[in-house]
């Protein structure tokens, strides 16, 4: 799945689950260019990465740096959510 695929399908997710709000595609692609950075510019998670901070984002998972590069370790939930282990 591509950013712009993303970006919609997150779009769509809120628009069904919302109380009424609506967040465009344009302002959640832009919290994800935040997020995880641009070519041009370092997301905050990058930036923090760089300050040696680990980025725990709840049961999704955290981001760290190992040997000098970025590392990945997902959380339970997602982990049982992938192995179809989740009510």
């Amino acid at each position: 799945m591509d950013k712009s695929k993303l970006t919609e399908m997150t779009a769509r997710r809120h628009a069904e689950r919302a109380d009424g709000g609506q967040l465009a595609a344009d302002d959640i692609g832009r919290v994800l260019d935040t997020l995880f950075g641009t070519v041009e510019h370092a997301g905050t998670i990058a930036e923090a990465l760089k300050a040696h901070e680990t980025v725990a984002l709840g049961s999704f998972g955290s981001f760290h740096v190992a040997d000098g590069a970025a590392s990945f370790r997902p959380g339970k939930a997602l982990t049982e959510y992938l192995q179809d282990r989740t009510g």
